[in-house]
């Protein structure tokens, strides 16, 4: 599958738009590793149990938005954003 941030991939024409596809992921941090993170945090530093979870999450979202490409024939998905939320 051909994934593209650009409206276009260089060298290939889109024949045919099959329409819109999301990939959605929820996840959370264990107890342990949100107290760990808040130590990080107060102190300085980067706060690796948090960038880890974040791009599980965005492997997973990706994955979901391959699935429902391919769920409904497509073999590229161009214009892609990511954005995220936290709680």
């Amino acid at each position: 599958m051909l994934i593209s941030t650009t409206s276009s991939i260089e060298g290939k024409s889109i024949k045919e738009y099959r329409g819109i596809v999301f990939g959605e992921a929820i996840n959370g941090v264990i107890i342990t590793e949100d107290f760990s993170a808040g130590i990080s945090n107060i102190l300085g530093g980067r706060v690796s149990e948090y960038e880890e979870e974040l791009i599980n999450t965005r492997a997973d979202a990706i994955t979901e938005m391959i699935k429902r490409a391919e769920k409904i024939g497509a073999n590229a998905i161009v214009g892609v954003k990511f954005d995220y939320e936290t709680i």
